[in-house]
């Protein structure tokens, strides 16, 4: 019992599925994690512990299904990102990764097309794939920067019903203005998503991609309470859009999706957003102390506005990620040839890290 008796490809596994791999960043017990932009930082004790109390108050009832609506929260995401909106543009999900789904079920599945431009977020082709649409890779200039014009253009070619935008991208860290999710909205009679998983790193005064939401109901703005939030354990994400859409994500969400301990984990968060964002600056800063400083060693940072760093010029970015996991520093080979990425950290990580680059040697 329990041994392993077929391989996968002995399963009556759907055509579509075979050969592909499932999403995996590694995973080791290294004193320095830096490789899935992680907000580094715990959870302030304060806030953390308003989370329990609020955990606790809704184990009472957890004998019940939670609010299928989950309401409240809803409000509460709402508040938080203001612009007027309502709970009735708000929907929810366990990670934005699930939100993304939610979409694609709605939106996509078989016979439809999906496009992105990469290099992009990994996810996007392996949940487009996995909902049974069609993946089709666009293109960005070498420097990874995405004109309105080209954007625009690609979208015409290739006429997907879903269109993905990254702002800021991930993994290269690249600005996305609002003037390319414009005329790309203008190109398509498709969903248009622009996944700002990364929003809370761009600069104060650099406007999101919620403001151009009233008038475009085929527009949807994605979010996740992981990265700024320092709540990736606690797996929320969450979108807003026009009422419209949410009533379609309804069609094929699971019944009771968000626990109420979710729920309630994430309202009491929020609750407490400006101490929670409070770390953001600090990690901006070390963001931009590893850009100055890997380019003084040798190597090419590219502009970020999120909470990593994608630098180039590494020989062997293979060697490279090897000798920095052998001096305990777990950074991640994003497959862009000689480059490697690395999450900005703690003060005390990010000069653990930096040490031990400078210590493998210049564009090793």
């Amino acid at each position: 019992m329990g041994g392993v008796t077929v391989r996968l490809d002995d399963l009556p596994l759907r055509d579509d599925l075979r050969g592909m791999t499932p999403y995996g960043a590694p995973q080791a017990a290294l004193p320095v994690a830096l490789n899935v932009n992680e907000n580094t930082h715990p959870v302030p004790a304060e806030v953390a512990d308003d989370i329990l109390d609020a955990i606790a108050r809704a184990l009472r009832d957890v004998n019940r299904y939670p609010d299928r609506e989950f309401s409240g929260l809803r409000e509460a995401f709402a508040d938080y990102l203001g612009h007027g909106l309502t709970r009735e543009q708000i929907w929810a999900a366990n990670g934005s990764n699930e939100v993304l789904q939610h979409i694609l079920q709605a939106f996509g599945g078989p016979g439809r097309r999906a496009l992105g431009f990469g290099p992009t977020y990994s996810m996007y082709p392996i949940l487009t794939r996995a909902t049974g649409a069609e993946w089709v890779a666009g293109e960005r200039e070498h420097d990874f920067t995405l004109s309105p014009a080209s954007a625009a253009e690609q979208v015409v070619r290739e006429n997907p019903d879903i269109v993905f935008l990254c702002a800021p991208n991930n993994p290269t860290g690249t600005p996305l203005g609002l003037d390319v999710i414009e005329a790309v909205y203008a190109v398509t009679d498709g969903i248009v998503i622009v996944d700002e998983a990364y929003q809370e790193f761009s600069p104060h005064d650099e406007p999101s991609a919620v403001t151009l939401l009233p008038g475009r109901a085929r527009l949807v703005v994605s979010r996740t309470m992981s990265k700024a939030f320092a709540f990736a354990g606690a797996r929320v994400g969450y979108l807003a859009a026009d009422p419209a859409v949410i009533d379609a994500l309804r069609l094929v969400r699971l019944p009771y999706h968000l626990s109420a301990l979710t729920q309630a984990a994430a309202t009491a968060a929020l609750g407490h957003a400006d101490t929670m964002l409070s770390m953001v600056d600090e990690i901006v800063a070390q963001r931009d102390r590893i850009s100055a400083t890997v380019a003084a060693l040798g190597y090419t940072a590219h502009a970020s506005w999120t909470n990593f760093v994608l630098f180039g010029g590494v020989d062997d970015p293979a060697a490279t990620w090897k000798a920095l996991y052998d001096r305990g520093v777990l950074i991640r080979d994003v497959g862009i040839a000689h480059h490697l990425r690395v999450t900005a950290g703690t003060a005390d990580e990010t000069t653990a890290f930096l040490d031990a680059l400078a210590s493998v040697g210049s564009r090793a």
